[in-house]
């Protein structure tokens, strides 16, 4: 009986210690991810990609919500303004659009001042895809289309206020060209149209469609990137075109302002160690996600960067958008 009690009692220590060493996260043992978008989209292959590695790191289940509308907006007023401080819940923050929403809006009362920025994880840039049987083999006879037609040529975007929505101004605004613009919920019902051929082009993001581009149901026509990018070798920039327009959107995370100092520190650290994880690494790779870990005070000096470009970009094209 002494032997077994003793058994016992070593068992018992060493799942408690167990349980211990996993729960690393003070704040809560389950964590609320608010996402302001539909299942499928740019958002969910973020919380897809991190939240197993986090899982794992921070000992803590994720729990994602999602509440699609308003660009955003609903997820991150209710960050803001509905949800606990304590740490239990944070929400991922997609850039420009979590900026361009209030900028845009004045009936929309949030601000990412009342946020605290935890970490953005990658930049997803912008890309024109169409239809496998679209007539539109290159993005020259696409624009070619558009000024045969102007206003009549059909484009998805994420939602009015999203990057792609503001990529499609960019480009009418470099070109002279106009679109027939077409509002989703996000990024993946925008693909979806595509793939079902109920618009001509979707604006889109490259970690969304990459895997439609891969099975050849999307053609892409051109990316709003720099330089081409080694994954898509044969796909040209618009800055190739002399058409001046790099853009995306980079979607990390982040918790209502105030949570405890201790909380913050600890989610910060689980996502800076995904710096140093191969295994997550080589798993963003095969996504086509584009890792661009910022954390913290970087994170933050980053959005408000980001919200005094967009407030110039909104300033010049509002009276042409609101008309």
């Amino acid at each position: 009986m002494q032997i077994r009690s003793a058994y016992a009692a070593t068992l018992l220590s060493a799942l408690m210690f167990s349980g211990a060493a996993q729960a690393d996260y003070s704040a809560a043992d389950e964590i609320k991810v608010l996402q302001g978008f539909k299942a499928g989209g740019g958002s969910d292959a973020l919380a897809q990609l991190t939240q197993p590695f986090l899982r794992e790191s921070l000992g803590v289940e994720f729990i994602n919500e999602y509440l699609p509308g308003a660009t955003g907006a609903i997820a991150w007023t209710r960050l803001a303004h509905q949800s606990p401080n304590d740490g239990s819940v944070i929400s991922i923050t997609n850039t420009p659009m979590l900026m361009t929403n209030y900028i845009m809006n004045d009936a929309i009362n949030y601000s990412i001042d009342e946020l605290t920025p935890i970490a953005s994880v990658v930049t997803d840039p912008g890309i024109i895809v169409v239809p496998e049987n679209s007539p539109y083999e290159t993005v020259e006879e696409f624009l070619a289309a558009a000024e045969e037609r102007p206003g009549e040529i059909t484009v998805g975007n994420s939602g009015v206020g999203g990057d792609d929505f503001f990529s499609t101004i960019m480009i009418e605004k470099a070109t002279g060209l106009s679109f027939q613009k077409v509002p989703f919920q996000g990024d993946g019902p925008s693909a979806t149209a595509a793939l079902g051929g109920k618009i001509d082009a979707s604006f889109n993001n490259l970690g969304n469609v990459y895997g439609h581009i891969e099975s050849g149901s999307l053609r892409p026509l051109a990316i709003f990137a720099e330089e081409r990018l080694d994954i898509l070798p044969d796909v040209p920039t618009m800055v190739e075109m002399d058409i001046d327009v790099v853009a995306g959107s980079s979607r990390g995370y982040s918790a209502p302002a105030g949570i405890p100092d201790e909380a913050r520190d600890e989610l910060i650290a689980a996502f800076e160690a995904l710096r140093e994880n191969e295994e997550f690494q080589q798993t963003a790779q095969e996504r086509a996600m584009n890792l661009d870990i910022q954390t913290g005070d970087d994170y933050g000096q980053m959005m408000q960067d980001m919200e005094g470009q967009f407030v110039e970009i909104w300033a010049d094209v509002k009276d042409e958008v609101n008309q």
